[in-house]
């Protein structure tokens, strides 16, 4: 098992009249802490991109138990659970500044060919440094 933690502070524009974020946010952090889980890796998307491979999201799923609050700091702790293969599933849990779990979620995302527009295994490189993880 692998697993990565970014912080984020929760900003004014990414908050509704109550001061809690929009529900649709939640997915930008999700995104922050895939790509911020990909660098501690040594990885990026772009290098990824430029390899020919790209990582589109195929399903999300969000349970929203308390909410992220303006100016908060909130932690994204993302796992992966197995080794990717065609699909790589992330699972998210965030936590607010107390330390409660207040969202949990999930993506999974392909990972595909760009000049076949086909489904393939990961970058080998992406591979070899998840391996420890799963050893």
């Amino acid at each position: 098992m692998f697993t990565h933690e970014t912080k984020i502070r929760v900003r004014y524009g990414e908050t509704d009249q109550m001061g809690y974020m929009y529900y649709g946010n939640y997915a930008e952090f999700y995104e922050v802490g895939r790509v911020e889980m990909l660098r501690s890796l040594g990885m990026t998307y772009r290098s990824m991109e430029e390899a020919g491979v790209m990582m589109p999201v195929l399903e999300m799923r969000c349970k929203y138990m308390k909410p992220a609050r303006y100016d908060e700091e909130i932690t994204v702790k993302v796992i992966l659970e197995k080794m990717p293969g065609v699909k790589i599933r992330f699972v998210y849990q965030l936590t607010n500044e107390e330390n409660e779990l207040i969202h949990e979620g999930e993506t999974t995302l392909a990972f595909v060919d760009m000049k076949r527009n086909r489904p393939c295994m990961p970058p080998e490189d992406f591979q070899e440094r998840l391996r420890p993880f799963f050893a």
